[in-house]
């Protein structure tokens, strides 16, 4: 079955006349995740035909997904590094072709707070997509990865309180990830989510905090934004009628325990 087939198509052009390459694609919503639905809608293979680098998750929450220069990686909850095949299914994904259309050198940096306002001076507006690529050295690294689940599926917020994390030191890699929009709450994540990847594709996961030695960041606008909705039955019965910011922001900013 084509993957057309298989969704429903939700279109936001954000600025015209589009370029090729400068549309977010993505798989579902960071609501329906938040939710606990966790079953794949869509398979890495037709993942692939829009776009060779982005974030997300796979079935049953089982791990983090990273796409970097076309290849596509699942961090699993040990925090090791694994090829995806094509057959696997992703509930949640966020995807683009990436070109990137101006580069910043990155001293030093101590926290991922820091990094997010650095690069907010290399953006024009906050009302845009972009997709982001850092790569370097780095003296720390937080990551977290998740567990897969089982159903009937716990809600994220319940997920992320038994996540496991990983500290790496001294780490060379690349940060791959998006800056959203406010306006795309229940959507996406506003603001910046990454993820991570060694370059010796060994360890990663969701990025929680970092402190940049030396890295170069490449940022591509993103003109468009393309939602694929799942059409299986516990999206469409889900309520969607409210929104937990708070919920949300506790996941994407869940820290190690002290």
């Amino acid at each position: 079955m084509k993957p057309s087939a298989l969704f429903a198509l939700a279109t936001v052009m954000l600025l015209l006349p589009a370029r090729g390459g400068d549309t977010l694609v993505q798989i579902s919503t960071i609501d329906a995740l938040a939710k606990g639905i966790y079953d794949g809608s869509v398979n890495i293979g037709a993942l692939k035909q829009f776009g060779d680098f982005g974030i997300g998750t796979l079935n049953a929450l089982d791990g983090e997904m990273l796409a970097l220069d076309g290849e596509f990686y699942q961090i699993t909850a040990d925090g090791r590094v694994h090829p995806i095949p094509d057959t696997a299914q992703t509930p949640f994904s966020a995807v683009t072709i990436f070109n990137g259309e101006k580069t910043a050198e990155l001293g030093k940096v101590d926290s991922l707070a820091a990094l997010h306002r650095r690069l907010d001076a290399e953006t024009p507006s906050a009302n845009l997509f972009y997709a982001v690529r850092i790569s370097g050295e780095f003296a720390t690294m937080n990551l977290r990865s998740v567990p897969k689940q089982q159903p009937p599926y716990p809600p994220l917020p319940e997920v992320v309180k038994h996540q496991s994390v990983f500290k790496l030191e001294q780490v060379r890699g690349t940060l791959v990830g998006f800056r959203c929009p406010p306006y795309v709450q229940g959507i996406n994540v506003p603001g910046y989510h990454f993820h991570f990847i060694s370059d010796d594709r060994k360890s990663g996961g969701h990025v929680l905090d970092c402190a940049v030695i030396h890295a170069t960041a490449e940022l591509d606008v993103l003109e468009n934004l393309k939602v694929m909705l799942p059409r299986d039955e516990a999206f469409l019965k889900t309520d969607f009628t409210t929104h937990d910011k708070k919920a949300i922001e506790a996941v994407e900013k869940a820290m190690p325990a002290k």
